[in-house]
């Protein structure tokens, strides 16, 4: 049976507008992913969500957003709390579920690209302070997924979709210093699988299946794959020729593929369920393969910036089309 999903986030600025969107996930899709409200400020964001998970390592919120500290702030703290809070509400709330769940949470290279040292500039520019970094995530998360685990003891197949959109960046030298008249140094491969290897590993070693999302241009899907990675997710329009190649061998290999087809705003044009299924359909035929139980449809990238009334439909279409291709 091909599945549907979502990236993870979702519109809204409220406790009860994270409730309703566990609630529509839950009730549409065959693999729901717990909502991210980044509309709820810094502490609900990607990296206030990661830096919430990360128990080893303090940090507070700065004019120039996140910063490492000697010890947790208060808006660490509050990240904690509104995570901790959130959970209740999907374990209340999922009680009677049965089935997969996905659960997202930043990558260490975005974490690098996007949090400061204590003296300021990115992790980035700080090989000892991102490694550490990288390892202090692995931990957090691996905790994390027990966490889910007990909370909603009806799921039978955790996913963990670790979301690397700077990864493009990080690795060609495009991330700004500071300052902004230069660039970070580019990453190598093997530093940036490194990484990755030990944030995945810690997933697949804490029993959930460990996914890499980035709806970035230019994202290096077979590094991914080589890091450990069981299923790629992707916006199905930015991936070229040589990525299509990696996602048909993934697919092959047995692990999941989430294709982003479904517009992450309202377009003009809005497609209906006919078309997106067609649209995975001519991408099947083009690499030669069948729909099946690894194959996942999901929107094109987060929903947080759509109106409500989009965010539902396009986990209505993502469903309908799963449904079709099943």
């Amino acid at each position: 049976m091909v599945l549907s999903s979502s990236v993870g986030s979702f519109p809204g600025d409220s406790a009860r507008a994270y409730g309703e969107w566990v609630r529509a996930s839950l009730d549409t899709l065959s693999l729901p992913a717990v909502p991210e409200l980044p509309g709820r400020g810094a502490i609900a964001s990607m990296t206030g969500r990661a830096l919430a998970m990360v128990v080893e390592l303090g940090a507070d919120l700065q004019p120039a957003g996140w910063r490492l500290t000697d010890a947790a702030g208060v808006d660490q703290r509050r990240a904690r709390s509104l995570l901790a809070q959130d959970l209740d509400t999907l374990e209340e709330l999922g009680q009677e579920y049965a089935g997969p769940l996905k659960v997202q949470v930043a990558g260490p290279w975005t974490l690098a690209a996007t949090v400061e040292r204590p003296r300021g500039d990115k992790l980035l520019a700080d090989h000892g302070a991102r490694r550490e970094l990288a390892q202090a995530l692995a931990e957090g998360v691996a905790a994390h997924v027990a966490d889910v685990r007990r909370r909603v003891a009806g799921v039978s197949r955790l996913v963990v979709q670790v979301d690397e959109p700077a990864l493009p960046a990080v690795m060609g030298g495009r991330v700004p210093t500071a300052s902004g008249f230069g660039k970070h140094r580019s990453v190598d491969k093997p530093e940036a699988s490194e990484a990755l290897e030990w944030v995945l590993g810690a997933i697949a070693g804490a029993g959930a299946e460990p996914w890499v999302h980035s709806c970035a241009p230019g994202a290096p899907l077979a590094l991914l794959r080589g890091a450990g990675a069981r299923g790629l997710s992707v916006d199905l329009a930015l991936v070229d020729a040589a990525g299509q190649d990696v996602l048909a061998e993934t697919l092959e290999a047995g692990d999941a593929v989430a294709l982003g087809v479904v517009p992450s705003t309202e377009p003009d044009d809005p497609p209906g369920d006919a078309a997106v299924t067609q649209r995975v359909e001519r991408w099947l035929d083009m690499v030669g393969l069948e729909p099946g139980p690894s194959l996942v449809v999901t929107p094109a990238c987060g929903l947080s910036g759509a109106s409500p009334g989009w965010a539902r439909r396009a986990l209505e279409l993502s469903a309908a089309a799963a449904r079709s291709l099943s």
